[in-house]
């Protein structure tokens, strides 16, 4: 509903006030009024009216000072002010546009003059209230957007501090807290890739700790960067040991394939380490053991330092065949190859007799890929 413009009109000639009604009623405003000064100042700050017809000549506070301190008073909204005088002389009229006045009428008031000037200020007032509500809505939206700079500046940074522990996928999900609890224990088919450098404990035996730094260094980070564009989930690493995992926490397409694509990878990157290796007289060599099947995912530690772990008999023969498979070679299990038969050229490496495994178990070798 259309809520009517307020005016205040304020003058002490009680026939002067009814004139001023009476026209102004004719237009649809709603109108307040005010005998003097101080009833004029008391109106303004109780009604809020959008514009004031105020009278220069009256007792106890003139029209000036009552717009003097209405425009010094900081709580009061922005309102036009037309001075209403009885004077023509210039220098009124200049004293009360400088005490605050937007405009001026003199007396006897003409209805046609009287009307267009309201109007006019009654303009400015909407632009002016338009202004200030879209001033409100900028700086309200500056706070929403503060607040969501500094919302994702600490994403990043919690994510920055989450990578450092966590894959960058499971890093995302705990962040940004989708498809429920990614740490929360639950069961999923995973293959799970085991790397281990051959050679390496008689290395370090032998080798002094900065050999043995650097060799890490070196081979983490090659890895690690494989690790990353193959989408794995880093479990654990354990000097020269690592341990990944695809099709957890984020599901992937074929995950038996692309676990087998990064240890082809991955050999073909050591090798040629093993040849900067073998120059400094290091006799190093990397074997990969790849297995698929159902595992318990979680977290697994203590409050303060949480890992992401799968247990069950997959991650024991992917192990088993890292540990059988000698330098330069990936063995993987019979289900990985029942999903990568497609694409890959394997030879058997025969039924494998292995710790925690009652029955032989049948293992292949990679060669490469079919096409």
């Amino acid at each position: 509903m259309h809520t009517p413009p307020r005016i205040l009109i304020v003058d002490d000639n009680p026939a002067n006030v009814d004139i001023l009604q009476a026209r102004l009623q004719a237009n649809d405003y709603d109108i307040v009024t005010a005998a003097d000064g101080e009833e004029a100042l008391a109106a303004a700050r109780k009604h809020l009216p959008d514009l004031i017809l105020l009278d220069v000549m009256m007792p106890k506070i003139d029209g000036i000072e009552v717009c003097r301190r209405l425009r010094a008073d900081e709580s009061m909204p922005f309102v036009p002010i037309i001075m209403v005088t009885a004077k023509s002389d210039p220098k009124d009229v200049v004293a009360a546009l400088e005490a605050g006045g937007d405009e001026y009428l003199t007396k006897p008031v003409d209805h046609a003059s009287l009307v267009a000037r309201v109007k006019s200020m009654l303009r400015i007032k909407a632009l002016q209230d338009q202004v200030q509500e879209q001033t409100a809505e900028l700086r309200q939206w500056n706070r929403t957007l503060e607040q969501r700079v500094e919302e994702q500046v600490e994403l990043v940074e919690r994510l920055g501090k989450l990578k450092r522990f966590f894959s960058p996928q499971l890093a995302e999900l705990i962040v940004e807290g989708g498809a429920g609890d990614p740490l929360k224990t639950h069961r999923r088919d995973i293959t799970v890739c085991f790397l281990d450098l051959r050679g390496f404990t008689a290395f370090a035996e032998t080798a002094e700790p900065e050999e043995v730094m650097g060799v890490l260094r070196e081979y983490h980070a090659e890895m690690g960067k494989l690790i990353l564009e193959h989408e794995g989930t880093l479990e654990r690493f354990t000097g020269d040991g690592m341990m990944i995992f695809f099709n957890d926490p984020v599901p992937l397409p074929n995950p038996g394939e692309r676990a087998v694509r990064m240890a082809l990878v991955m050999r073909e990157r050591v090798a040629k380490l093993v040849e900067k290796w073998r120059k400094l007289d290091y006799q190093l060599g990397l074997g990969i053991g790849i297995a698929q099947g159902y595992a318990t995912i979680g977290a697994i530690g203590f409050e303060g330092r949480w890992d992401y772990g799968a247990i069950g008999s997959v991650t024991n023969l992917a192990a088993r065949l890292c540990g059988e498979a000698k330098a330069g070679q990936i063995l993987i299990s019979k289900r990985v190859l029942a999903t990568t038969e497609d694409a890959l050229e394997v030879e058997p490496a025969g039924e494998l007799s292995l710790k925690g495994f009652q029955k032989p178990v049948p293992a292949f070798n990679v060669l490469g890929t079919k096409s």
